[in-house]
């Protein structure tokens, strides 16, 4: 072998391969951006210069970009990629094309599309924290073309951090998809960029927290010599709706913007057509989020029954009550019940029903929540609180499709849908014989799982903007968006609680912000809460006011936790010492520091700490 691939191939990782290491071994050039044309493309961007040396460069990128030949698995840093024959693509497309239709199809490429420049924007924000929005934007031009989609070529760019408002215009070269389209289908009317489009939305929208939608204004695939892409903010654009439709995976679902992690004002979310209860819109794009969408949509028209598992505070309700209002009995009553929340000496009176004098107390016969629901739906969440006796007797309806009220010798014909909910494992309930498994079988007809907001994160940015618009409103209060450091926080953090702990932490901070401010960290974790420990809580006055509890991994090189000094001072304290602690070496004081090792050396850059031959 090569001696130069193999000193290459001697990675921090065992078995991996860098790209940027074998390039550096053998002397191939990875390709450049013309610094001086970035510069002026990019001089409105804040007044932000950008060139080769603003990190991220091409080279850091490229550092991320490991291939393992031995388990066949290539990353993008933690992200599993893969390597497609562009003509394997077009196949799919092709078919995609062929058996759904034209609209379909570019709905199903433009989600993907999103999704991945999501992905792509959380790693930018996650190994490059520090870097100007400038340069994290073009950090995605830069992916892009790693990634053998597209060669992207900026013409200018306009980021206001104070009203959150963005613009620009880029030229794609060597498209795959134009590529692919116009082999199968020569040269047409419409723009076929469909991936990519969706890949500049997903990745601008998530870096800045707010809307940005793309639009392609000239395409190969219609005779022009190149692709020509424009993205504005969701509200610049006049008819926004268009372009949205692509990206929701259903009719149901809104997409709101506003949020800027760059300390920019929260701009008004776009208003899309919803459901006939639009109010009742739920907002997402991810993946996980569709795919319960599209199940949603499947069982809506039907009578089957459903069971939506997951943790507590995943929208399980929300998803019902969405169930109800796209369904025929959208005009008859939605009656939802806790059942943890109502005693088991009551529960079979509140479901069932119950005659006068059943029971002291019981002065008038009155109707349980399956009489008040006939014709439309009952909502029974936490079914796996239920007693044995009350499981039967609610076996007994979903079966006969009658109640008989407490005290009563006659049953009484309901015509109501179930829809259950549970937070527990209703099958190992059933194994430690707390859960009738007849009753499970029957409930159990279309279930639904809903995904915990940790494994959508996509949707964070999107929920962020939505719950501070509607909590702005209740409150009437005004605020201008939120700080960088807030969204680090809101997009590292696991919650627990799920969507409703993000809902409330936004609603605290709301209240607590001083009017026409910025919401910081110190506004919203205020109960407890646990932090990553590489998200530090700034006081109102930019000093550290305390790091995780969890940041134990560094608690042997942190100077003090008295708050003293800056931000900027306090990190450049705790590089330093661990620097010192190990000898210098990069990768040891990255995992001192809890970081990774890029994050490290462009901390140590920056601060112009430079240490050993590592960074050489």
């Amino acid at each position: 072998m090569n001696p130069k691939l193999t000193k290459a191939i001697a990675s921090p990782v065992p078995g991996r391969i860098s790209l940027a290491e074998v390039a550096r071994a053998t002397g191939a050039a990875l390709g450049r951006f013309d610094g001086a044309d970035v510069a002026r493309a990019m001089s409105r961007f804040d007044a932000s210069h950008v060139g080769n040396e603003e990190h991220p460069t091409i080279a850091d990128i490229s550092e991320c970009l490991f291939f393992s030949p031995g388990d066949g698995r290539i990353w993008l840093q933690d992200q599993r990629m893969v390597l497609l024959h562009t003509e394997a693509l077009g196949s799919l497309r092709r078919e995609l094309i062929d058996s759904l239709g034209q609209e379909k199809a570019r709905g199903l490429f433009t989600r993907a599309g999103y999704v991945s420049g999501a992905r792509d924007a959380q790693l930018v924000r996650k190994h490059w924290p520090e870097a100007e929005p400038a340069a994290a934007a073009m950090a995605g031009t830069r992916l892009h073309a790693l990634e053998g989609l597209v060669k992207v070529e900026l013409v200018h760019a306009r980021y206001d951090p104070e009203t959150s408002d963005y613009e620009g215009e880029f030229i794609w070269h060597h498209s795959v998809e134009d590529d692919e389209h116009i082999a199968a289908y020569g040269i047409g009317g419409s723009p076929a960029c469909w991936m990519q489009v969706g890949y500049a939305t997903g990745y601008v929208s998530t870096l800045f927290g707010r809307l940005v939608v793309f639009r392609e204004v000239a395409c190969r695939s219609m005779g022009e010599s190149h692709c020509r892409v424009i993205g504005k903010s969701a509200e610049r654009w006049d008819d926004v709706e268009e372009d949205m439709r692509y990206l929701r995976a259903r009719e149901f679902v809104g997409v709101s913007g506003g949020v800027s992690p760059y300390g920019g004002a929260a701009a008004r979310a776009a208003e899309l057509p919803t459901s006939p209860r639009k109010s009742d819109a739920m907002v997402g794009a991810s993946s996980a989020f569709n795919a319960a969408c599209h199940l949603l949509h499947r069982v809506a028209p039907t009578t089957a029954t459903v069971l939506f598992t997951g943790e507590s505070g995943v929208g399980k309700e929300k998803f019902a009550s969405m169930l109800h209002s796209i369904s025929p009995r959208r005009d008859k009553p939605f009656v939802a019940v806790n059942c943890a929340a109502i005693p088991e000496t009551l529960i079979e009176s509140e479901l069932f029903g119950v005659e006068r004098g059943a029971y002291t107390g019981a002065g008038a016969a009155r109707p349980g929540r399956f009489e008040r629901a006939h014709g439309g739906t009952l909502f029974l969440d936490e079914i796996g609180t239920l007693s044995y006796a009350a499981q039967g007797k609610l076996l007994r309806t979903l079966q006969e499709g009658e109640v008989e009220r407490v005290g009563s010798t006659r049953s009484v014909q309901v015509d109501t849908r179930v829809i259950a909910a549970t937070n527990v494992d209703l099958r190992q309930a059933v194994r430690d014989g707390k859960f009738r498994d007849d009753l499970f079988f029957r409930l159990n007809v279309f279930p639904i799982h809903l995904p915990p907001l940790r494994e959508r994160r996509d949707d964070v940015p999107l929920l962020m903007s939505h719950f501070l618009q509607h909590y702005g409103r209740k409150h009437g209060r005004q605020t201008a968006g939120f700080t960088q450091a807030a969204v680090k926080a809101l997009l590292n953090y696991d919650y627990p609680g799920n969507i409703r702990e993000l809902q409330n932490l936004i609603e605290r901070a709301v209240i607590v912000a001083p009017e026409g401010s910025l919401l910081d960290v110190h506004h919203l974790f205020t109960s407890g809460e646990t932090l990553d420990k590489n998200v530090l809580s700034v006081r109102p006055d930019g000093h550290l006011a305390g790091t995780s509890p969890q940041a134990t991994d560094a608690s042997h090189v942190v100077p003090d936790r008295t708050g003293s000094g800056s931000l900027g001072q306090m990190e450049e304290t705790l590089i330093r010492r661990a620097l010192e602690q190990c000898g210098g070496n990069l990768s040891a004081a990255a995992r001192v520091l809890g970081i990774t090792r890029p994050q490290l050396a462009y901390r140590v850059r920056k601060r112009g700490l430079m240490v050993r031959s590592e960074l050489d």
